[in-house]
């Protein structure tokens, strides 16, 4: 087969779905390689974060499209599609070409400008619906994933639910190496991190709720390294960090490469990730392979990531957060090791392996229709 990719997020995005699309072509292509993939990219970047293999090839806008390359994206890239003999065309975050004459499957992460449409731009709301709207209804089909971001598409986009199949996520196999104490005393260092920590993973926004870590641990003794693009989210914690005199015990990260945060997470005591919706959340799944125990929400896809071993508390209550910290700090060191043991058995189901059969299942069933 030979499978189009919408690369753009591939290319140009250094976390959450530059990280997916980045994860599905390489597992894919290592575990069938016989197949050729084919990345649209609208534009140069300078990010670089993808490794290309033999059988992945990047393509780009030519002549007049160079300047129109947004555009070129929406509808006159099915030329180069054609011109490649793509059999099927994959939009890797929720959007799809218009005018496309083969078949396509299209993977919707989240709905959140449905949910909670006063965290995003009133224009950017009305961009983001009718992206989506056009690419789940003429998708020949649509991946979820998680159970929860399927039940959002039924709500919101009324599509028939035959037409919607779940696929997890996997993450890159770097979370799944056990680095050296060396190492990780080289991260240690270069971080400043302490010795016993909880960790949050994710952008400082609003919804994904950070600050409610600092003021649960307000009156603890606990550590926290927070890693992530500060937002405005960020700010209003770091100055509550200020005001509350716990600079000596908090620790802000940006900028850090996928190999060194693998290994703040293995340096980690606690992974703690409040947020109060997402589509999936992947930093669970990178915690768990860490060998982290977690603490994220009750209810909505959180327990789909987090599995069995993990402990679910209330967002919008401090106190469930600080109990639940207090919990897992206190452990003895067969409780701890109980816990990571039975977290990673439970994200073997999103093993490269696993969700690569799962993937090239469906488009051959999609591409031989």
């Amino acid at each position: 087969m030979r499978i189009g990719y919408d690369a753009k997020r591939l290319f140009h995005n250094a976390s959450g779905l530059g990280n997916y699309s980045r994860n599905l072509v390489r597992i894919l292509a290592t575990s069938f390689s016989k197949n050729e993939y084919f990345l649209y990219n609208p534009k140069k970047g300078t990010l670089n974060r993808w490794k290309p293999l033999a059988n992945t090839f990047e393509k780009q806008p030519k002549g007049i499209w160079r300047s129109f390359h947004a555009l070129w994206r929406q509808g006159p890239v099915n030329r180069h599609l054609i011109k490649d003999s793509v059999d099927l065309f994959h939009g890797l975050s929720g959007e799809l070409p218009k005018g496309l004459k083969i078949p396509s499957v299209v993977t919707v992460h989240d709905l959140i400008f449905y949910r909670y449409p006063k965290l995003y731009n009133p224009i950017d709301v009305f961009i983001h619906k009718r992206k989506v709207n056009h690419a789940v209804r003429t998708a020949t089909q649509v991946v979820a994933i998680s159970e929860q971001t399927k039940a959002d598409l039924i709500q919101f986009t009324g599509i028939d639910e035959s037409k919607i199949e779940v696929i997890y996520q996997g993450c890159h196999p770097v979370f799944k190496t056990v680095l050296s104490e060396d190492n990780k005393d080289d991260i240690r260092k270069k971080y400043q991190l302490p010795k016993k920590f909880v960790l949050f993973v994710g952008t400082l926004e609003e919804r994904k709720n950070a600050l409610s870590i600092a003021k649960a641990l307000n009156d603890a003794t606990q550590h926290m390294v927070f890693v992530g693009k500060v937002k405005s989210h960020g700010e209003k914690l770091k100055t509550f960090v200020k005001e509350n005199k716990m600079q000596d015990r908090v620790v802000f990260i940006e900028n850090i490469s996928i190999e060194e945060l693998a290994g703040v997470y293995q340096c980690a005591t606690v992974f703690c990730y409040p947020s109060f919706f997402e589509g999936f959340g992947i930093p669970i799944i990178e915690a768990l392979y860490s060998g982290v125990p977690v603490i994220t929400t009750k209810g909505g896809c959180f327990s789909e990531a987090g599995g069995p071993s993990s402990v679910y508390i209330d967002p919008s209550e401090e106190k469930s957060i600080q109990d639940a910290v207090q919990i897992l700090f206190s452990e003895t060191s067969s409780e701890r090791n109980k816990r990571i043991m039975k977290g990673k058995e439970y994200v073997r189901k999103f093993n490269d392996k696993v969700l690569a059969a799962q993937w090239n299942a469906l488009y051959k069933s999609i591409a031989h229709a």
